[in-house]
């Protein structure tokens, strides 16, 4: 009985992995609290990284994510994913609101571990997705703590 259940889950996680993605390469915008360019490419049929180059409060983020992806809901071209990894950031302490009372002058950076879970669709008759996802994080260095973002991503299709 053990068998037949791990072979059941094997297909259907295959099921899912041969039908999660419709393209390989992705270049657009991102929206949200941090807003910038995106960049995802396929690894595998299921398997994603993705980089982001966002500013925030006048500073620079950079973001990168190893994400895992399978068909949602069975509607073609819908996928969630999830995944993780991280991310850097510089900051001038007056242009932070956490720091704006502060008598700090200067820069200071910021690296930290992110997660993300989210929707995609790419649209068949256009070369585009649309993404919508959460993404917390946590900062180890600089100004340390959790913080949660949303945002909504438009890619164009390369391949």
């Amino acid at each position: 009985m053990k068998k037949i259940t791990i072979l059941a889950t094997f297909l259907v996680f295959s099921h899912f992995a041969l039908q999660a993605q419709s393209f390989r390469t992705g270049i657009g915008i991102r929206g949200g609290l941090f807003s910038g360019l995106s960049i995802k490419h396929f690894v595998s049929q299921s398997n994603a990284i993705e980089g982001v180059v966002a500013t925030h409060h006048r500073g620079l983020v950079i973001a990168g994510m190893y994400q895992m992806h399978a068909n949602a809901f069975d509607a073609p071209g819908l996928n969630w994913y999830y995944g993780g990894g991280a991310h850097l950031g510089f900051y001038n302490y007056r242009d932070t609101p956490w720091f704006s009372s502060s008598n700090s002058n200067g820069n200071f950076s910021t690296l930290g571990l992110i997660g993300v879970v989210g929707l995609e669709y790419k649209i068949d008759e256009i070369p585009i997705t649309i993404g919508l996802d959460i993404t917390p994080a946590f900062n180890l260095i600089g100004h340390t703590g959790f913080w949660i973002n949303t945002g909504l991503t438009l890619r164009y299709v390369l391949n």
